[in-house]
């Protein structure tokens, strides 16, 4: 019995979408506290699922599912588009959020759960800077999501403008990712350059690829200098059990 239409899976086709996920938190100036929130919290702070460069996403993703810590009330907070996928609030303490992210309908796809640890201190060696200025402290995260043989559906909206306007607001005016390849086609690309909001970029890439080929270079020259270290020894081993008279097959 033939597949109902547009269920049909594209064959030999991987698609997929960039995203990135994070937090932002700032101290609460005591001199603006607000007057419903627990005497004990000292941040105010924002997890959230993003495009790269204020590219829309609710094309591909329909909600997202945040999991606080159990002592907030309603710990399971669920935003769906057109609403930003986004969770504000108070608190002192920092712990592991997870989020569930569920695809549209026309995606037939499982949901999948990404895990972020919401971060309210400045960490690293700019650390003591950031305290004394009283800097946000944002933590993100880039990350891509694949589809693997889409259904004929999802294929076309992921690869095309998709359907009407009902998802909510379009890509940003100005964003690169708004760009549209070969007429309708929809891109994935990443922008050429980092900006103010968004340090995931082609240009921060090379600079990772770069970092990383140098790391590696001086993991394998480490590896040279150990196995010549290690055959001298052996060799070493090998004239002390001739001096001693003991046979080197003996265990």
């Amino acid at each position: 019995m033939p597949a109902p239409a547009g269920t049909k899976r594209v064959k030999g086709v991987s698609i997929y979408r960039p995203f990135t996920y994070g937090s932002v938190a700032k101290l609460i100036d005591p001199k603006n506290r607000p007057l419903n929130i627990s005497p004990d919290h000292t941040h105010q702070w924002t997890v959230w699922v993003r495009g790269v460069d204020g590219e829309d996403i609710s094309y591909w993703l329909k909600k997202v599912q945040f999991k606080l810590h159990e002592t907030y009330s309603q710990s399971l907070r669920t935003i769906e588009a057109p609403e930003q996928f986004e969770v504000t609030e108070t608190g002192w303490g920092e712990f592991e959020v997870t989020m569930k992210l569920w695809f549209v309908n026309e995606a037939a796809e499982k949901p999948q759960s990404i895990y972020h640890n919401l971060k309210l201190h400045p960490y690293g060696p700019d650390a003591e800077r950031q305290r004394e200025n009283k800097e946000p402290i944002i933590s993100q995260q880039y990350d891509e999501v694949v589809f693997n043989e889409p259904v004929e559906n999802f294929y076309e909206i992921l690869t095309t403008g998709g359907p009407p306007s009902s998802r909510g607001k379009g890509p940003s005016k100005g964003s690169k990712q708004a760009s549209l390849k070969k007429g309708n086609e929809r891109t994935a690309e990443l922008p050429y350059a980092e900006g103010s909001d968004n340090p995931f970029s082609q240009r921060s890439e090379a600079k990772e690829l770069d970092r990383l080929g140098v790391a590696r270079k001086q993991v394998e020259q480490f590896l040279k200098e150990e196995r010549v270290k290690l055959q001298q020894r052996e060799e070493v081993l090998v004239d002390l059990k001739k001096e001693t008279g003991v046979s080197s097959k003996a265990r």
